[in-house]
């Protein structure tokens, strides 16, 4: 039985995983444009140079798995065509391309691998005392503004939003703001309009907000999600509004039932972007084809969130308590030990990525 993975994400990689632990005869092939594994939730440290995003995929994946470095152009009646020419025969396909991103003209943006490591050497090559400036007022802009402004405090920060940290509680917000103002970073609450490149003072940028005078950002980054890749689109699956593929209870494409859709590009009902997302998704999507494959009944997708998760620096996080359908209680935790949980979460991810072993509440009733 031949399985293509399309993506070597946390869904992706948890799903290949976990299929070669239990499908012994699947040869299983995953196509990543790098060779590595990348940990999204630590690209923030990734731009500060505080840590590495990056390990190498020939050290998460199990062996027998075999990877190919390559795009994806189209995928179609059980093949996959590649962006060297070539193309690969599936008998089933995950697809994990996760989402993408739409920076502004003129900004970097953080939420990719390739943004990351250009954000990386700009940040490194800044003097101090100019000014860096993240667009983008939620978990991403917020550890990236926090991460930057810890790691260089010799350097001016801003974070620019209409609301800060909007999915918290009311209490974690106001926190959210104290561990930002402790680390000197300056909050904007507005929208950026325009950014021009180079017609600041001192050769800076201009940025352009909606409601508010401009200002002068000698770095300016962008850390809002814009969407997914339109891969699933190109290849002739239905897609919902936002581009995500349409699946039914069992994460199969509703147009093709031997393609799972896993992660930020699956139209899920409920679900965010986040690693505690695709994780799920990826694991129980393995599970359900080892099933079929075994022939007993495949069992519905289900999933609960515990809460939200962020850092404020090296020092310093935030804890926010949510239902499991992802709404939020009053209840938080932040400091420390709340930066402390934060970083074994990120952990436990990338090794459950690595050993396929990995559980999460059901959602609710």
């Amino acid at each position: 039985m031949r399985v293509v993975v399309v993506g070597a994400g946390y869904a992706g990689t948890i799903a290949a995983n976990r299929l070669a632990k239990k499908v012994k005869s699947a040869e299983i092939t995953v196509i990543n444009p790098r060779p590595d594994f990348v940990e999204r939730v630590r690209l923030h440290e990734q731009v500060a140079g505080t840590s590495a995003a990056a390990t190498p995929l020939t050290s998460m994946l199990r062996e027998g798995i075999t990877t190919r470095l390559d795009t994806v152009d189209k995928i179609g009646d059980g093949q996959v065509a590649l962006g060297d020419g070539s193309s690969l025969d599936f008998d089933h396909l995950f697809l994990a391309v996760g989402s993408t991103v739409a920076p502004l003209q003129g900004t970097v943006p953080v939420g990719t691998w390739e943004g990351a490591e250009e954000a990386r050497a700009a940040l490194a090559g800044l003097p101090g005392g100019r000014a860096v400036t993240v667009v983008g007022g939620g978990l991403t802009g917020i550890e990236t503004a926090a991460e930057i402004a810890f790691g260089r405090p010799d350097l001016r920060v801003r974070i620019v939003g209409q609301t800060i940290a909007a999915s918290l509680s009311a209490g974690a917000q106001k926190r959210v703001r104290t561990g930002l103002d402790r680390l000197n970073v300056e909050i904007v609450e507005d929208s950026v309009a325009q950014i021009d490149p180079g017609a600041g003072e001192g050769g800076g940028d201009r940025v352009l907000l909606h409601s508010r005078p401009q200002f002068t950002s000698d770095l300016t980054l962008w850390a809002i999600i814009g969407g997914v890749p339109d891969l699933a689109a190109r290849s002739g699956l239905e897609v919902d509004a936002d581009g995500r593929a349409v699946v039914d209870e069992h994460l199969r494409s509703v147009t093709d039932p031997r393609i799972f859709v896993v992660g930020d590009c699956a139209a899920v009902p409920g679900a965010r972007a986040a690693c505690a997302t695709a994780m799920p998704q990826g694991a129980h999507a393995a599970d359900t084809l080892a099933r079929v494959i075994e022939g007993r009944t495949p069992e519905p997708y289900s999933m609960g969130y515990t809460g939200q998760a962020l850092s404020l620096g090296r020092r310093d996080g935030l804890l926010q308590s949510g239902r499991r359908d992802d709404t939020v209680r009053r209840l938080y935790f932040a400091g420390r030990t709340a930066a402390a949980a934060k970083e074994r979460v990120c952990r436990y991810a990338k090794f459950g990525a690595r050993t396929a072993i990995y559980s999460w509440l059901r959602g609710p009733k």
